[in-house]
């Protein structure tokens, strides 16, 4: 993708990040905007941001930048901060007892929560990092224990819709969605687990070279009697049989669900990519089509500029 030559790189930067999250109808300040790229000083950024303003390239509403002149998208921005502030606890909490099933390492909150957005209907999402070779025990495990928690009405504190084992800690989608849901992931878990992952994950920096991943400050929870106990039972090559068996049943199950082209409550079709150390949503859906919007932005931002 090329711009125009007078933008400099500092506002290419700025229109890449923007036109991200436009996407999504999320306006950013200046201080989210900078985080994503080392070199763009406060002074320099005011400077690239100032000129794009003035030639109506973006638009400055109530102190947050956005592609569109809608100042409609500052409220819902603002509307939706008090709600994932307000979610923050209750992720806290389901993190809480995550963090204490078998098999678990390390977990973080993702999604939009992890961006600080959230609203009335939403979920808690995490991702989840498990021992290696036992993946598929822990996950259904912990999905046995989300079904239970419709009987309280709290389904939607326990969302784990990405999973990876230790043996496989880097991610091979390596676009900018992926690297966006991994900068952004707030660490609640697994201290020792999570800096290997970051590191496995460097070639997010090719995307966003200034954002640092945040660090896990919890202490490592003491696993209970029951999770010593399962881990005890399966760490075998019993445990090697069932994991296998349990990746293959989800898998048949999930394909099926694909087939008949069932969605689930956010109106994206239900598909699921399973393996022996992976399982998380079918990227050819809804990662793809992020990644074609913001590529569709770039191209609108081009013409702009050269018209």
């Amino acid at each position: 993708m090329s711009f125009k030559k007078t933008l400099n790189t500092e506002q290419q930067n700025i229109l890449k990040v923007l036109a991200y999250f436009d996407v999504f109808n999320y306006p950013l300040n200046a201080e989210e905007i900078r985080s994503f790229y080392f070199d763009l000083n406060e002074s320099s950024f005011e400077n690239a941001v100032n000129t794009l303003v003035e030639e109506k390239i973006i638009f400055k509403l109530n102190g947050f930048y956005s592609l569109q002149n809608d100042q409609s998208l500052i409220t819902r921005r603002l509307k939706g901060n008090n709600f994932a502030q307000k979610q923050m606890a209750t992720a806290a909490k389901a993190a809480a007892i995550l963090s204490h099933f078998p098999y678990v390492r390390g977990l973080a909150i993702s999604g939009s929560l992890s961006k600080n957005f959230s609203d009335e209907k939403a979920d808690v999402d995490f991702f989840i990092i498990t021992a290696p070779n036992r993946l598929w025990i822990a996950r259904t495990i912990m999905h046995l224990f989300k079904k239970l928690s419709f009987i309280a009405g709290k389904q939607n504190w326990f969302c784990m819709n990405y999973y990876v084992d230790e043996a496989m800690l880097e991610i091979p989608e390596k676009n900018i969605f992926t690297a966006m849901e991994i900068v952004t992931l707030i660490p609640m878990y697994g201290q020792n687990i999570l800096p290997l992952f970051y590191n496995k994950n460097e070639w997010t920096k090719n995307y966003f070279p200034g954002r640092m991943a945040a660090t896990c400050n919890t202490s490592e929870s003491k696993k209970g009697f029951f999770t010593r106990a399962v881990e005890k039972i399966f760490n075998g090559d019993t445990g090697n049989t069932i994991d296998n068996w349990l990746m293959n049943l989800t898998d048949k199950r999930w394909k099926k669900k694909t087939a008949q082209n069932r969605i689930n409550v956010r109106g994206i079709k239900m598909t699921l990519k399973a393996d022996k150390h992976f399982s998380k949503p079918d990227p050819t859906n809804f990662q793809n089509r992020v990644v074609q919007q913001y590529e569709s932005k770039l191209k609108e931002i081009v013409s702009v500029v050269i018209d």
